[in-house]
């Protein structure tokens, strides 16, 4: 690791000798004074001018010999202390491409400088900056992403967490191999994270808001594509994924950006686009995320030291390839350290003063190999004193888990490769098994503090459906459906519920009452259809599941539904009509395949009934339901000696 730490060094320095900088460990050597065009605008070019340029996030621009020069007791101050350049990461504790922390001899330049008398050297040196406000720095997209309207942020406030929802419109699925996020307004676009949406649920959240883009909480079917890290703050570089690497974006998805604004003091128009770059190729390997939080925090007022832990024992070999931490104003300290079998440890990340506007997402020089049976443990601290000069609340209270600015969260996150993808598929489940609980305290947490929340309620439901626990599930809809009582997709998850629960009656209720709200939801109509079957209300139900029918014509579960009534009913002929266009609309739905073989042999038909049978096996088979794969088998048989003994005649 050493060895490594110099040659990284050592090759970033010999980048500055070639623009006038000096070598690592001689600036207190260095003959004659130091000059601004000689070794201070090279430091500033790369660890300053990002920010600080006309337009940039910083209050102040250090593009010019006058600038610097007029900044230049502050430089000192804030470079002396390292509070900048900005740059979160303890030496020692994980070596990340990109770093902007200055070495000692640099920082001591900048000193000299100063006390040299700031001389300017060659007359009109300037520093560079990385590309213009408003230019791409990786060069022209294949495809820019843009907000469809101006969002007007408010003039004052509370900071404002915003989802915008912008079309991919590509026509089949394609490889983006680096992103490139353009704010458009840096007084107020402080940090913005992008997830992917194949299902169209958050354009159609979106487009219930009035206003561009929408608040509230990020629907459970926007994701990360394929587990990498889409984040941006002033000050990132663009995104570049690693070889083999580029994530797939499928036809007709969304991008949902999510934006944190701070309001400036005035009305200010917000307009963001994304520059998506495209490989030709689909990735060779594919990552997954190790997510460890904690959300059951609860930090008492004044409590200065207040420490929080979660770990995870790894299942299989992986190399970890980016650390993202995340909390909020309380934060102190983030670590992580790795445990390995032979009980020796590696730090992964130590980050001792957090700050919330310092948020970034860092990549290992060189990934970092942890073998099956490491421990990956994190432990998050805060100080909710009166102490702590990041402390939003004056005198501090009580601050418990939650998604708001004034909440507290803990949350580190990991890239990382596992050897395989069937590695990668254990991986997978055992975190999801793990995090699960956590994101179910959490939610109950936030339900506590803000209890007619219903959007809340719901996404809590769906929690705990995963964990399989039906009463709670139930629960939470009920609570969605009182609040929004005039909600039909709200009965209709309360129904749905209470169906899956055995509760008939009710669910009866549930979904009659969201039929009467919305006469056109066709769920509704297809789920009465499947309560009124059970209950042996045929003709009800055979209306319910046509009604169903006429309003989504291509509602796979209603045609199968369907056929089932109609089978039921000994009408043959109509129950394969609709078991046929059930898999004319989805052909690896099992269960109607299975259905047509019944009807056709009900019917006689035993031809027919064996090519169902056997397409109905073999999804079986697929599905590793070898249940059912053994009792079509039995019927398989009987259907093909029944297709040959006509024939045998």
């Amino acid at each position: 690791m050493q060895a490594t730490i110099r040659r990284a060094t050592i090759i970033s320095l010999l980048g500055a000798l070639t623009i006038g900088s000096l070598v690592h460990g001689s600036a207190a050597q260095q003959p004659g004074p130091v000059t601004f065009s000689g070794a201070i605008a090279p430091l500033v070019s790369a660890n300053c001018s990002m920010c600080h340029r006309p337009g940039g996030p910083a209050s102040f621009s250090l593009l010019t010999y006058a600038e610097v020069k007029a900044h230049a007791d502050r430089i000192v101050t804030v470079t002396r202390s390292r509070h900048m350049p900005p740059w979160k990461p303890e030496p020692g504790h994980g070596e990340f491409i990109g770093s902007r922390r200055l070495s000692d001899e640099q920082i001591t330049l900048i000193q000299r400088w100063l006390a040299d008398g700031m001389l300017e050297g060659n007359p009109g040196a300037v520093v560079s900056a990385p590309g213009t406000i408003g230019s791409w720095r990786l060069g022209e997209p294949d495809l820019v992403l843009t907000m469809a309207r101006p969002y007007t942020l408010r003039a004052s406030g509370d900071d404002v967490y915003r989802h915008f929802v912008m079309p991919i419109p590509v026509p089949v699925r394609r490889y983006v191999k680096a992103w490139e996020l353009r704010p458009g307004n840096l007084r107020v676009v402080r940090h913005a994270t992008m997830e992917i949406d194949p299902t169209g649920t958050s354009r159609h959240v979106d487009e219930h808001d009035p206003e561009p883009g929408y608040e509230g909480l990020i629907a459970d079917s926007s994701m990360a594509p394929d587990r990498y890290f889409l984040d941006w703050a002033p000050g990132h570089t663009p995104y570049v994924a690693p070889e083999g690497m580029a994530f797939p974006v499928e036809k007709n998805s969304d991008l949902v950006l999510m934006l944190h604004l701070r309001p400036s003091g005035k009305p200010e128009p917000v307009q963001v686009s994304v520059g998506l770059y495209f490989s030709d190729t689909p990735p060779t390997r594919v990552p997954a995320l190790l997510r460890l939080t904690r959300q059951d925090l609860d930090i008492a007022a004044g409590d200065a030291h207040s420490v929080v832990t979660n770990s995870y024992v790894l299942p299989v070999d992986v190399d970890v390839v980016t650390v993202q931490p995340h909390a909020h104003n309380l934060a102190r300290e983030i670590e992580s350290v790795a445990t390995l079998p032979d009980g020796t440890t590696r730090s992964l990340l130590l980050i001792k003063d957090w700050d919330f506007d310092r948020q970034d997402v860092y990549r290992y020089a060189t990934p970092v190999f942890l073998p099956a049976g490491a421990t990956v443990a994190a432990r998050w601290t805060y100080d909710n004193s009166a102490g702590n000069p990041r402390n939003p609340n004056r005198p501090p209270k009580r601050v418990t888990f939650g998604h708001r600015t004034s909440d507290e969260m803990a949350e580190l996150w990991f890239q990382v490769l596992p050897r395989s993808e069937a590695d990668r598929d254990v991986l997978t489940r055992g975190l999801r098994a793990k995090v699960l609980p956590e994101n179910i305290k959490g939610y109950e947490m936030m339900l506590r503090a803000d209890p007619d929340n219903a959007a809340m309620h719901e996404d809590a439901a769906w929690l705990y459906s995963q964990a399989g626990n039906l009463e709670r599930m139930a629960a939470h809809f009920a609570e969605t459906a009182r609040i929004e009582s005039d909600s039909a997709p709200a009965q209709y998850n309360l129904g749905t519920a209470l169906l899956v629960q055995g509760k008939r009656d009710e669910a009866r209720r549930a979904f009659e009452r969201a039929v009467e709200i919305d006469p056109s939801y066709a769920n509704a109509h297809r789920s009465l259809g499947t309560v009124l079957y059970g209950q042996g209300k045929l003709d009800e139900a055979a209306r319910s599941y046509r009604r169903a029918i006429q309003l989504t014509p291509n509602d796979v579960a209603a045609h199968h539904n369907f056929g089932v009534l109609l089978q039921a009913q000994g009408k043959l002929a109509d129950a394969i009509v609709q078991y046929q266009e059930a898999v004319r609309i989805d052909n690896n739905y099992l269960d109607a395949h299975y259905g047509l073989a019944l009807s056709f042999a009900a019917a006689g038909q035993f031809e027919q009934a064996v090519a169902s049978a056997e397409k109905a096996l073999a999804l079986a088979i697929a599905a590793h339901d070898d249940r059912l794969a053994g009792q079509i088998r039995e019927r398989l048989e009987a259907y093909r000696q029944r297709a040959i003994l006509p024939q045998a005649r």
